[in-house]
Parts: C-alpha cells; sequence; structure tokens
C-alpha cells in the first residue's frame, strides 16, 4: 500500500480524527518545526495502487468512477509530484492515455496529470534525486510518446508541461516534509529519457496542425539550448525535418523565427559535419530559396531584415559543402543577382523596383552575399553563372578612389569596408573569369587604383573592419588587398595578363612601392608593411621567372631592394611580425630575378650580396637552408663567384667551406646516418644510408617512379652542399679542421657513394624479382657494387690516416708547448736566483766583498796582458765606490719617498726625458756625481 502526503483540499475532519492515534514528535523542514499532529492534518494519504487497478478494469460502467478517482488524484497532488510516487503516476498516465482512443472523456484528465508535472518535483530525502533518477527520466521520457496521442489538448499540455520546465520558479509554500527538486534536476532528466529524440519526431506528427507545430518547435527551441539535447536532435535528423518546412504557410510568423532559432542552436552546439549533410538536399534549399527571397523583396522591419541575414549565413555554411545542390535549385543564379544588381543595370523582375538603403543589416547584407560570391566560386559549374552576372564589372565598381554611389549612399567607413571585401573577392574570382577580366581592363584599373594607394594624400581610412585592419588613417589595407589581386593573377601564369602587366610597367612601379614602403615604415604599421613587401617580391617573381627581359628590366634597382632585405638585422627574424615570410620572398626573388642575368648576378657579388647570404646560412635556421643553397649552386656558375665565397669569414673566423661541412654533419645527423665518434665511416657498403633508408623495404618500381636513393637526393641538402664544394673545389680550402677534412673525404665522394647505393637497389630488385641475368651482365654488376664497396673502405682508409697524423699532430702540439712552459719555468727559476744573489748582496757585507774581488778579477782578466806602445791608457774603474753593478752620471730612483715628490703637479725636466719613473713627478733637486772623471770622458 503507497501512502502520498500532498496538501488537502478541502475533507480535513478525517485526517485529524486518526492523528489523534498517532504519538506526538518533532519533524524539522525548512527550519522550522512541526508537530507530527499539524503534519497529519495537512496532508492526506492516497492509495495509488488502488486507482491503477481501478484503470485496469475495461467495464464501462466504471468509467464515471475511473473520472472520479483521477480528479481526486490531480487535487491531492495540487502543489506537485514525490519522486518516490512518479512510477505509478505514469503508469496511470499510460492506462489514461490507452482510454482516450475510446473514450475522449480522458482526454482532460490526462491533461490534468500533465499539467502537474510542470510543478516541481518533491522529494522527501537528499538522497531521492539518485534514487528515483531512472524513473524519473522514464517518466519523463514518457511525455514524448504521449505526443503520439492525436490530441491537440493533449499535445499543447505536453509542449506546455516541458516548457515550464526552464521557466518554473520554485513555491514561497513551504511543504511540510517535502523540500522541492530544482528545475534544472527535470531537465537533466530529460537528457537523460532523451526526450529531444521523441520531440523531433513529433515534427512530422503536428505537420498539418500549425499551433500544435509552433508549440513543438517552441520545446525544441528550449531543448536545444543543451548540448547533449543538440547531439540527440542531430542523430533524429531534425535539421533536415525543420528545415524543409520554414515556408509553410504562418500568419504569426513564429514558425520561421522558432525554427530557424532551433536550426543555429544546433550548429552552434553540435558538429557541423553532421547537420550540414542533412540540410544539403534539394528539398530543404528550395525552402531555403523561397524564404530568403521572400524577406529579401518583402522583409522592410528591422526583424525582417535580420531574419533575411541569418537565412543567407545559413545559406552559406550550407554552401560550403561541395554536395549541395545549389545550382539545382536555382539558390545560385538568385544569390549572384542580389549581389550586383546595386552594381551592374538588370532588367530581372526580382530586382527591378528593389532599392538597399544604408541601414546596417543591408550593409551586412552586402557583405555577406560577396563573402557567399567567394564560396560559390569555388565549385567550378559556378562560372558561368558568374560570366552571366557580371559579377567581374560589378565588383570592378569598387575598386577606384571613394565616391558617392548613385544607388545608394554609403558612409564613408561602409564604402570602405565594402571596397576592401570587394577587392579580396575579386582575388579569388577574378583567375576563374580571365576574359571577363582583361575584357573590364582589369590589369589597368588596378594598376591605377595601385597607383592612388601608393600616392600621400588627404584620404584617411577608418580601419575598423576585418578587411581594414592594420590600415587606420593610411591606405595600407587597399594597397594590401590590390596586391593580393595582383599576385594571384600573375601566379595563374598566363602569358597574355603577364605581357600587358610588364607592358604597362608594373615591375618599376612596383619596385618604387617598396621603396616607399622602406621609408614609411613603422613599427605600429610593421606587420602589414612587411606583408605589403612580401608581396611585392613574389608578384616580381612571378613576372621574372624564365623571362631574360624582365630581368633586365627588374635590373640594379631591384638589386638594391633585395640587398636592403637581406641587411635585415637576423634578431627580427623570430619576432612574428613576418620577417621570415619576408626572407623566403627575398631569397625567390634572387632565384627568379637575379639568377640568369649576369649583369644583375655581377652587381649582387659587388655589393656583397653573397656575403648576405652566408650570414644567413650561417644562423642555422634549417627552414632557410635549402633555398640559399639552391640560389649559391647557380651562383656558382658565375666565375666570380668562388672567390666571394672563399672570402667570406663568419664569426671566430669561420670559411664558407667549414660552414657547409658543418651543415653536412648536422643534417646526416638528423637523417641518422651512422658515423662513429670521429665522424668516420660505419658501413662502407651503403655510406650515405639514413635511418628512413633502413625502415623501408626494397620493392620493384615502375621505371618511371623513382626509388628511394633517388628521392634522397632531392629530401635534404647534402646534393646541395657537395655541388657547391664542388664548384669550389675539393682541394685547397680554407680555414677546416681535422674533423672538416675527416668528413670533406665523404662529401668528395657523395656522387660515387650515390651511384654505388642506386646500383644496390638494382640488385635486390633483381633479386625480389627472381630474374636470371645473363653471365656477362651478372659479372658487370657484381663488378659495380664490388668497386662502390672499395671506394667506401678506401674512404675509410683514408679517414683513419687523418686522424692518426691529427692524433700525432697533437702530440707534437703539445711536447711543444709542455716545453715553451718548461722553459718560461727556467727563466722565472733563473729569475729568482739573480734577485736572491741581489739580495744577499745587499744585505750580506761578506757576500757584497766576494762579489766586488770576483768583479774587480774579472775586469782585469779581460784587460790585455800587453798594451802595445804609444797607447794611452784610461782608468775605467771609479775609487771607492762600493756597488758592484754599473754606475753613470745619471741615477734612476725608484719608490722614492713622497715628501721628495713635491705634489702630482710638480714641474721637473726629468720628466721630460721619459725616464722610468714610479711614484709620481720628481722635484728639481740637484744630484751630484760620484767621482767624475776629470778629463770630461763619460763612464
Amino acid at each position: 500500500m503507497s501512502t502520498v502526503e500532498a496538501l488537502p483540499p478541502a475533507d480535513a475532519p478525517e485526517a485529524r480524527g486518526r492523528a489523534k492515534s498517532s504519538s506526538p514528535r518533532a519533524v524539522p523542514v525548512f527550519g522550522t518545526v512541526h508537530r507530527a499532529e499539524d503534519r497529519q492534518s495537512i496532508f492526506k494519504p492516497m492509495d495509488l495502487n488502488l486507482i491503477i487497478k481501478l484503470l485496469e478494469e475495461d467495464d464501462l460502467d466504471s468509467e464515471e468512477k475511473q473520472l472520479n478517482c483521477i480528479k481526486k488524484l490531480v487535487c491531492c497532488y495540487q502543489n506537485g509530484f514525490p519522486l518516490r510516487d512518479l512510477s505509478q503516476i505514469f503508469k496511470i498516465l499510460s492506462l489514461c492515455a490507452e482510454k482516450i482512443e475510446k473514450q475522449p472523456s480522458f482526454v482532460d484528465p490526462a491533461s490534468d496529470i500533465i499539467k502537474l508535472f510542470g510543478l516541481p518535483f518533491l522529494k522527501k530525502k537528499v538522497s531521492d534525486e539518485i534514487t528515483y533518477t531512472e524513473d524519473t527520466a522514464n517518466a519523463i521520457a514518457f511525455l514524448g510518446k504521449l505526443m503520439e496521442i492525436p490530441s491537440s489538448k493533449l499535445r499543447i499540455q505536453i509542449c506546455k508541461c516541458i516548457v515550464d520546465f526552464y521557466h518554473t520558479e520554485s513555491s514561497k509554500k513551504h511543504i511540510p516534509g517535502y523540500q522541492q527538486v530544482s528545475s534544472s534536476y527535470k531537465i537533466k532528466m530529460a537528457e537523460v529519457g532523451e526526450l529531444a529524440t521523441s520531440m523531433v519526431q513529433s515534427v512530422l506528427l503536428t505537420e498539418n496542425q500549425l499551433v500544435e507545430k509552433l508549440w513543438v518547435l517552441k520545446v525544441l527551441q528550449h531543448l536545444s539550448t543543451s548540448d547533449v539535447n543538440c547531439t540527440l536532435m542531430v542523430k533524429a535528423q531534425a535539421a533536415s525535418r525543420i528545415c524543409a518546412h520554414l515556408n509553410d504557410p504562418d500568419p504569426s510568423g513564429q514558425l520561421l523565427f522558432r525554427s530557424s532559432d532551433v536550426l543555429w542552436n544546433l550548429l552552434e552546439k553540435s558538429s557541423k559535419e553532421e547537420i550540414v549533410p542533412q540540410l544539403s538536399n534539394l528539398e530543404c534549399l528550395l525552402a531555403l530559396k523561397d524564404v530568403f527571397k521572400n524577406l529579401f523583396m518583402r522583409g522592410h522591419s528591422h526583424y525582417d531584415r535580420q531574419l533575411r541575414n541569418d537565412i543567407l549565413v545559413l545559406t552559406t555554411i550550407i554552401a560550403q559543402n561541395p554536395g549541395a545542390p545549389m545550382i539545382e535549385c536555382g539558390f545560385t543564379r538568385d544569390l549572384i543577382l542580389f549581389a550586383t544588381f546595386n552594381e551592374v543595370k538588370s532588367q530581372n523582375p526580382l530586382v527591378k523596383s528593389l532599392k538597399l538603403s544604408n541601414a546596417y543589416e543591408d550593409f551586412e547584407l552586402k557583405k555577406l552575399l560577396f563573402n557567399i560570391i567567394v564560396i560559390l566560386c569555388k565549385d567550378l559549374t559556378t562560372v558561368q553563372l558568374l560570366i552571366d552576372g557580371k559579377v567581374i564589372l560589378a565588383l570592378f565598381s569598387y575598386v577606384k578612389k571613394a565616391e558617392k554611389l548613385k544607388i545608394v549612399e554609403w558612409s564613408a567607413a561602409q564604402y570602405e569596408e565594402l571596397q576592401l571585401h570587394a577587392i579580396a573577392t575579386l582575388s579569388s574570382v577574378a583567375p576563374l573569369l580571365i576574359d571577363d577580366y582583361m575584357s573590364c581592363r582589369g590589369n589597368a584599373q588596378v594598376l591605377a587604383f595601385l597607383q592612388w594607394c601608393d600616392h600621400e594624400d588627404s584620404f584617411f581610412i577608418h580601419g575598423n573592419s576585418f578587411h581594414g585592419t592594420g590600415g587606420r588613417g593610411n591606405k595600407f589595407a587597399q594597397m594590401r588587398y590590390t596586391l593580393r589581386l595582383l599576385r594571384a593573377m600573375v601566379y595563374l601564369e598566363d602569358e597574355m595578363v603577364n605581357t600587358d602587366l610588364c607592358e604597362q610597367g608594373v615591375i618599376h612601379q612596383l619596385i618604387g612601392i617598396f621603396k616607399n614602403m622602406i621609408n614609411r615604415l613603422d613599427e605600429k604599421e610593421e606587420a602589414i608593411i612587411l606583408e605589403i613587401q612580401s608581396d611585392i617580391l613574389l608578384i616580381l617573381s612571378g613576372l621574372c621567372e624564365n623571362f631574360i627581359k624582365r630581368k633586365e628590366m627588374f635590373g640594379a634597382e631591384g638589386v638594391d631592394i633585395i640587398l636592403h632585405v637581406m641587411k635585415t638585422d637576423h634578431k627580427k627574424l623570430q619576432s612574428g611580425l613576418g620577417y621570415n615570410v619576408l626572407l623566403f620572398s627575398t631569397l625567390d626573388c634572387i632565384w627568379c630575378c637575379i639568377l640568369g642575368w649576369y649583369s644583375s648576378e655581377d652587381y649582387f657579388l659587388e655589393k656583397e650580396g653573397i656575403f648576405l647570404l652566408l650570414d644567413i646560412l650561417a644562423l642555422d635556421q634549417k627552414k632557410f637552408c635549402n633555398l640559399i643553397l639552391g640560389i649559391m649552386v647557380e651562383f656558382c656558375d658565375n666565375p666570380k663567384t668562388s672567390a666571394h665565397i672563399n672570402a667570406w669569414r663568419g664569426k671566430k673566423g669561420l670559411t664558407a667551406a667549414s660552414l657547409l661541412i658543418k651543415l653536412w654533419r648536422k643534417e646526416e645527423k638528423e637523417l641518422g646516418v651512422k658515423r662513429d665518434k670521429n665522424g668516420m665511416i660505419v658501413d662502407t657498403k651503403r655510406p650515405l644510408f639514413t635511418s628512413f633508408q633502413e625502415e623501408q623495404t626494397t620493392m620493384p618500381l615502375p621505371a618511371n617512379c623513382p626509388s628511394i636513393a633517388v628521392m634522397d637526393v632531392s629530401e635534404n641538402i647534402r646534393a646541395k652542399v657537395y655541388a657547391v664544394l664542388g664548384k669550389l673545389g675539393f682541394e685547397n680550402l680554407p680555414g677546416l679542421s681535422a674533423e672538416d677534412f675527416v668528413t670533406l673525404c665523404i662529401i668528395h665522394r657523395y656522387l660515387d657513394f650515390k651511384v654505388g647505393e642506386i646500383w644496390n637497389e638494382i640488385f635486390e630488385e633483381i633479386k625480389l624479382e627472381k630474374l636470371k641475368l645473363v653471365d656477362s651482365d651478372e659479372d658487370s654488376l657484381n663488378f659495380i657494387i664490388a668497386a662502390s664497396e672499395n671506394v667506401g673502405k678506401m674512404v675509410a682508409s683514408l679517414q683513419s690516416e687523418m686522424i692518426e697524423s691529427q692524433a700525432r699532430q697533437d702530440v707534437q702540439n703539445e711536447q711543444r708547448a709542455y716545453a715553451k712552459i718548461q722553459a718560461t719555468h727556467k727563466q722565472r727559476d733563473l729569475a729568482n736566483k739573480s734577485w736572491d744573489y741581489f739580495m744577499a748582496r745587499t744585505s750580506n757585507a761578506k757576500t757584497l766583498k766576494k762579489a766586488k774581488r770576483l768583479q774587480e778579477k774579472a775586469i782585469e782578466s779581460s784587460k790585455c796582458i800587453e798594451c802595445p806602445q804609444n797607447a794611452i791608457y784610461h782608468r775605467t774603474i771609479i775609487k771607492g765606490l762600493n756597488t758592484t753593478v754599473p754606475s753613470g752620471q745619471v741615477v734612476t730612483v725608484e719608490s722614492t719617498p713622497a715628501r721628495l715628490l713635491g705634489g702630482h703637479l710638480a714641474d721637473t725636466d726629468i720628466a721630460l726625458k721619459k725616464l722610468p719613473i714610479q711614484g709620481g713627478a720628481l722635484q728639481k733637486v740637484k744630484m751630484k756625481t760620484l767621482n767624475e772623471p776629470k778629463k770630461g770622458i763619460p763612464i
């Protein structure tokens, strides 16, 4: 027996009578203490199982009794259903639903029960939400199944009930013994019970009932605010079912609004990859087309214009799907017409009397139409429609200086944004419509507009739009998009277009613009200026490649701008502003505009261009190495290049040859080539094999397919390093270490090793294909493979000799260094002994006398024994001298006492003689020489 407690309607005496036999106890609810007598006096028990049993009876005579029971049930639960009774309540509701078909009188009671589901559920315990999760989810899911009953009143009530899930406010009325469940719990249970799936299926059930359909769409609006529900709706094909009925009759206008809102929620909260295919069918696109045309031609209110733009954005998303039948349904033709009718006169009745205002919604519409043209032109079948719609002519109406339009007077900011958008659209459309582009004199218009962009006048743009980024207060934004258009046309490699450009002087004009950009470089606009410069160099590369005459036009003036970029501070390459892209464009320009024209090459060399290239190569940035080495290979065909390369010096005296060899070693390390610690060959049979080649298995390939060994030549820089060093010559390379010479042995034999590698592949393929060679071919093949291996052994032997020789040289250098150190120490010891002897003579009289006797003895022994006749004898010894060092007229005093100095500014004659004086300037002191000789002979 299940007993439910709810607020009583009127018959409370019976309840009060039963309460007397109950023992009093306090029950706290909502912070208030209620006694059991009070609680029993408010709530009334009801036997739900008895009602279920009664409803299961099929006796028609009991219908009135059944209806009365349901009315009492509704009256009993007027404050909401407890969670623990939901399973029985829905059992009762399902029994009522089964009787509706034969007994329509059950519609109202069922509606009354469903209405109570809009109230908050009640819980007796906090754990009830978890305990009765499954029952609650099943109960709410059952609401969706009840939509199958063909009763308008019941369906509307179900929809109202579900909408109340999202708008129910907690009642302020306290219900003793119960707490209200939050509305988010109902919403969560609706997700668990997959209510959204049932409601999507109800769209078809209400197809011909406008009121019911609007209520279902309102429910789907609320349900689609959840990611989980959106996923369920997408699986139930909600997008296609809703979109197909967008144009159904609806005087109220709610159908279109609610349907578009649901579609937007689906796009935002679920996967576009699943939704767009649902919408990419003929039925949906026809509905979108009719709705858009109707709103475009007849919508005048602010709401209609917003809705029109939303439909166009939705169409744009669908148009990105290549499988969407945009052309088949005629939508593409209408969109092109609507996009161009302002600029190109049309007699089509759809736009004959149509005008756009400068209102914000119409301005957004114009941008959206430009945007969808870019998307539509990706389908080449649209090209003829673009030609018929005169799209190029319409877009070129914006490629000119800002003027007031005759049809729509846009504001300055609006026209600026439309102008930029139109030029950006031309970049995508014009390459597909070359004939229309040339018939509109596209090159002339673009170059004239580019000249206006480069001219400094009083025009300043606002730079508020996406396309106007970085162009506030100048014309950089217009110049950027115009150059993009020009680049797109040049890289078509259409000879008619490029020849026309060159005849109109585009090369000199672009070089002039580049120079002006150098002078106008500003930190605030640095990124956009670098982008403009990069585009200019790419356009020049596209024009001059393979055309000697155009390279001549590029000339020294063009080489100067190349050299200017290459002299940029290398630290800026890491700034992220676009210097990397500019440098790539510069290197490409060297390849296309300078190489091949000897005058430009010589001028580049004279201006130390090779030095600049090697400076960039020395930065050791892999992204530049391949391109720079390719340029150097081509430059080496010029006989003047080798001298410049050999003359270059990097940091710490690094030479070009040493730099190239270091790049080779680094490349081999990254490729996983086997080398020992000294850089010697490990595998003489396959000395160039990379780790990738070892992982690949040899397989027979057609003759026109390059093998792995052949592809390896173009996939790394080793071949280019070999080519450059081959041009320089492998002998007499300056600045190489022993390690460099060891690596140079491998580089020198690169071509031989690569040929042997290819022959090994041929040998392996023959074995895999189980071919039998004739004896002579087999002998030749074996000889070639053995010769290749012998070359590897020879190089390895040569490397060993070099390493041994270097080891011996290192030992000799070490011995010389030790000998030098030993001599230094010996000299220091002698100096110390001399000083000790000097100090002994100074401090010990006996030592001094002994030294004096030795000195006199040495002097006497040095004299001649027999003096020649008539010879004049001069005394060389000063009498009474007590020193053992040579003396003269000048005495140098070291460490003179401060009292004799007279200060730092004292004048002295001795200071002018540049004598070795310590302790400051000397005073003028008269010094008397001891034992001055009488005859004036200096001693």
